[in-house]
């Protein structure tokens, strides 16, 4: 009888062990599966210094991670430089995978994802009640009027109709625009005067 017991036992104890090691089987592969990368939209403009993941299917010697260059390009196996400057994700995916099709793979698939984002700022100066750098949502567009917000509002001394927007482009020459705040307002375009990294809004003090 004790016998009996003794094999029942083993068997129930078997059993669970096998159950445990196939549930921690299941979890590994679905961790394992899970890509590293974060989610992000086809239409996010890639920025300089962003980190980039770059997937060829069944092809893992071409994996890579990189880093984009300050000019706005991507080094990759056998295709070389490759130029994603003002490139959104998904053209940039495009891009790759033709330069692969061209005269290495027949019809290869190309994955391409966001590793990290690149800090982006501008700065709001003047008239605001917490002047200094705010920071882009990283996957997000941002206004003159949400980067105003989030520097703290404009203060009671803020001429809202002279807000100048200075913006240098990458042959280094500086445009100077003046935007009437009241008028977005008033519109409701709450939306215009999308920015760029590195602007700089200055709000004017008033005249009494």
């Amino acid at each position: 009888m004790n016998f009996r017991r003794l094999r029942v036992l083993l068997w129930v104890f078997g059993a669970l062990s096998s159950a445990m090691t196939a549930h921690a089987q299941e979890t590994a592969a679905e961790a394992n599966s899970a890509s590293p990368a974060r989610a992000v939209r086809e239409d996010y403009i890639i920025q300089p210094l962003d980190v980039l993941r770059v997937q060829v299917f069944q092809e893992d010697d071409l994996l890579r991670e990189v880093r984009v260059t300050q000019g706005g390009s991507v080094s990759l196996p056998l295709i070389g430089t490759v130029s994603v400057r003002n490139l959104s994700v998904k053209e940039a995916q495009e891009k790759i995978r033709e330069l692969y099709d061209r005269d290495y793979l027949v019809n290869p698939q190309v994955n391409l994802s966001v590793l990290e984002y690149a800090k982006r700022t501008v700065n709001v100066l003047g008239s605001v009640n917490s002047p200094g750098a705010v920071l882009f949502p990283q996957e997000e567009g941002l206004s003159l009027l949400d980067a105003i917000a989030r520097a703290g509002g404009f203060n009671r001394f803020a001429d809202r109709r002279k807000i100048r927007l200075s913006r240098t482009d990458s042959d280094g020459r500086t445009e100077t625009f003046v935007v009437d705040a009241d008028n977005l307002m008033q519109s409701g375009t709450n939306d215009s005067w999308p920015l760029q990294r590195d602007d700089v809004i200055f709000v004017p003090e008033r005249i009494f």
